[in-house]
């Protein structure tokens, strides 16, 4: 698990190297030879200053190896001490005359105090078991396995006991346990001697692992791992805790007991050394840190100045670039009036090249013949300053092959970076496009005029055509209806009053003939629609006799639903009734088709369903016709759009602007199971509005 030091300074050599080889041809813009000087300087102080922290490193790894080591003799010296007071312990059992009766209690005792044990015997200098004695704090240690087959290493070490007339340890070995495990044992054998005679051995059974624990455990255990280990490195019994740091110590010690030698080693987990474990050592490490960090200055300058220059270079040619790719002519000239600089678009906008042009001052060849004198006065007073500067004027030039174009010319004092005018620069803008298309706007303006009076002519007449369809083909219903009635000779008496009826229903519709001409008058010049109060019953009741007459016509039954305690809407009545009888129309419309028998028109008003105690009531319109087709919804509402023969497009689109404009929603929706459902909504009347007061 150690590290050697040969090769933490080859890795740590090679790395900084590495880096440093790299970028040194970039960092160092000099000569090959002082370069040389550099990299040698820079390879002796890293290699000092790694020097350096590679010893106070090792010096601290050796502290704590030594700490290490000064625990585990303390740890040995515990353990020889704990065994030595068991041994004490033993002999003042053994003091008196008892038997195995009086025994028993005080092998009890001893048991119980010492949690290493597991197993007391008392046997005669026969080696017969007069009496024994197990933990009472665990299970028997012999209950797997009978005590008779491991007897041969206590047997042994009770033989040594008497020769050496003192305690002796027998050799570790492995114990089964009920639970399917096992511990590593040891046994430690007593004599018993009485008045100078030999009676018998005491015999006790040590657990590796308690004996760990509570001997070393709690003073050694929490900062290291404590295990009893065979030569060839194999763990009988382990202790304590083993710490996360990424570096472990490790030293071993012989235990020598009477009889047998344990191996006791001790695992301990440290951080890694720090880097500063004295002031020489910080003191130099920081003195080498300030010189290497001196020389990365002095060659991030060096490649700062190489970086600026690169970028001046840069900027450049980009300028270069930019000014190449403009199709605005740059000139720039002098205090005296000479031009220092043209750029290629105003070569081109002249016509002359730059050779020719750089060095002129006036009269400039692309100055009209008859426009000399005027600018050679405009340019005196430019040079003279008392132009203000950024304000463009419109001029004429002159190219090479004589026409003239007009030019907007925009100049600005030309200012150095010691902040003093060095001359102007101009911009000059070719503008002849920019008045062609001005004179194009113009007369397209004139005609856009004129075709916008005509269209809002051509829209008042669509609306108009549109909208009386309905109330002149009521009049002409009811007109057919009483001339029929009339020509009837055996008509009832009843048929006058029919009659008189019709010619109301006439009246009525002639008269909502004339609002729809000025409600359509009205909404194609974008006035003010007058609106008021209306209980929307009443509107189903204005359209009920026109949508009857469809209906009868059409075979369709109509279901008319109006949800109770509706509040009144706020409305353009003529306009509103519009909308409802262009929905109905059209409902009726989709379900005139063969295979549409059973066909039911359903007019639903209700409260808003977004929010019933809300201020707005909603108008359904249901039908069970054929649907509308997926690719026909996106132009629904598109005017002149129809899929009718004899239709003009206008219905719908109509519609959706009149409640629009009254702040509700218009949209559809499938029915299930066929069908269309068109819903829109209304504002409902405040309490000013439905009082009239409003």
């Amino acid at each position: 698990m150690k590290r050697t030091g040969t090769s933490h300074i080859a890795s740590a050599w090679h790395n900084i190297w590495s880096r440093w080889r790299s970028k040194l041809d970039e960092m160092l813009p000099w000569g090959s030879g002082r370069r040389s000087l550099w990299a040698a300087l820079i390879a002796l102080v890293l290699a000092v200053l790694v020097t350096l922290v590679w010893l106070a490193g090792r010096y601290e790894t050796s502290q704590v190896q030594a700490e290490l080591e000064r625990d585990t003799a303390d740890a040995v010296a515990d353990l020889r001490s704990s065994l030595s007071r068991h041994v004490q312990a033993l002999q003042a059992l053994q003091s008196g005359h008892y038997m195995p009766a009086t025994w028993q209690p005080e092998a009890q005792a001893l048991l119980r105090d010492n949690r290493d044990w597991l197993r007391l015997e008392w046997r005669d200098k026969n080696w017969q078991l007069l009496s024994f004695s197990d933990s009472p704090l665990r299970a028997p240690a012999f209950e797997r396995i009978a005590r008779a087959e491991v007897l041969n290493e206590a047997a042994q070490a009770c033989q040594r006991a008497k020769r050496l007339n003192g305690p002796a340890y027998s050799s570790t070995y492995f114990l089964p346990q009920a639970d399917g495990l096992g511990v590593e044992v040891m046994e430690l054998c007593l004599p018993v001697t009485q008045a100078g005679e030999f009676m018998g051995y005491t015999v006790v059974t040590y657990s590796l692992q308690e004996l760990l624990t509570e001997r070393l455990g709690p003073t050694f255990g929490r900062r290291n791992e404590l295990s009893f280990v065979e030569p060839d490195g194999t763990r009988l019994a382990i202790a304590g805790t083993q710490r996360r740091e990424r570096r472990v110590f490790t030293t071993q010690q012989l235990v020598d007991l009477p009889g047998n030698t344990l191996l006791l080693r001790m695992d301990g987990r440290r951080g890694e050394p720090d880097l500063f474990p004295n002031v020489l050592t910080a003191l130099v490490t920081g003195m080498s840190i300030a010189l290497i960090t001196v020389m990365v200055l002095l060659a991030k300058d060096a490649r700062r100045r190489l970086k600026a220059e690169r970028d001046l270079a840069d900027a450049l040619a980009f300028r270069k670039a930019m000014e190449d790719s403009l199709v605005t002519g740059l000139r720039a000239r002098d205090l005296q009036g000479h031009i220092t600089y043209v750029n290629p678009a105003f070569c081109q906008m002249v016509g002359w090249e730059a050779e020719a042009l750089i060095g002129q001052n006036a009269p400039m060849p692309y100055w009209p013949p008859e426009m000399v004198d005027e600018y050679q006065q405009r340019q005196a007073i430019r040079l003279a300053g008392n132009a203000p500067p950024r304000e463009g004027f419109e001029s004429v030039f002159m190219r090479q092959d004589g026409t003239r174009f007009p030019v907007l010319i925009i100049e600005a004092p030309l200012i150095s970076v010691r902040g003093e005018q060095t001359g102007w620069m101009g911009a000059v803008i070719d503008i002849s496009e920019q008045r062609r298309i001005e004179e194009l706007s113009r007369a397209s303006q004139e005609r856009l005029q004129a075709t916008a009076r005509l269209a809002t002519v051509g829209e008042m007449a669509s609306l108009l055509s549109h909208e009386l369809n309905q109330p002149l083909a009521a009049i002409s219903s009811y007109a057919n209806g009483s001339l029929n009635l009339l020509k009837d000779p055996q008509a009832e008496p009843q048929t006058l009053d029919d009659v008189h009826m019709a010619l109301r229903r006439i009246a009525e519709q002639a008269e909502r003939a004339g609002r729809v001409i000025n409600s359509v008058h009205d909404f194609v010049r974008r006035r003010d629609q007058a609106r008021e109060a209306v209980a929307p019953q009443a509107l189903l009741d204005a359209i009920s006799p026109l949508v009857s007459l469809q209906a009868r016509k059409l075979h369709v039954r109509v279901h008319i639903r109006v949800e109770g305690r509706l509040p009144l809407v706020w409305c353009d009545r003529t306009m509103v009734e519009q909308v409802l009888l262009n929905l109905a129309r059209n409902g009726m419309q989709a379900m005139d088709l063969p295979e549409c028998r059973d066909r039911v028109l359903v007019l639903h008003v209700k409260r808003a369903a977004s929010n019933p105690e809300s201020a707005w009531v909603e108008f359904a319109v249901t039908d069970v016709g054929a649907g509308i087709a997926p690719e026909i919804e996106t132009q629904l509402f598109n005017p002149f759009f129809t899929t009718k023969v004899e239709g003009m497009g206008l219905g719908l689109s109509l519609c959706r602007t009149v409640v629009e404009q009254h702040g509700g929603h218009l949209a559809f929706e499938p029915h299930a199971p066929k069908g269309t459902v068109f819903r829109f909504t209304l504002p409902a009347a405040d309490g000013n509005a439905a009082t009239g007061t409003a």
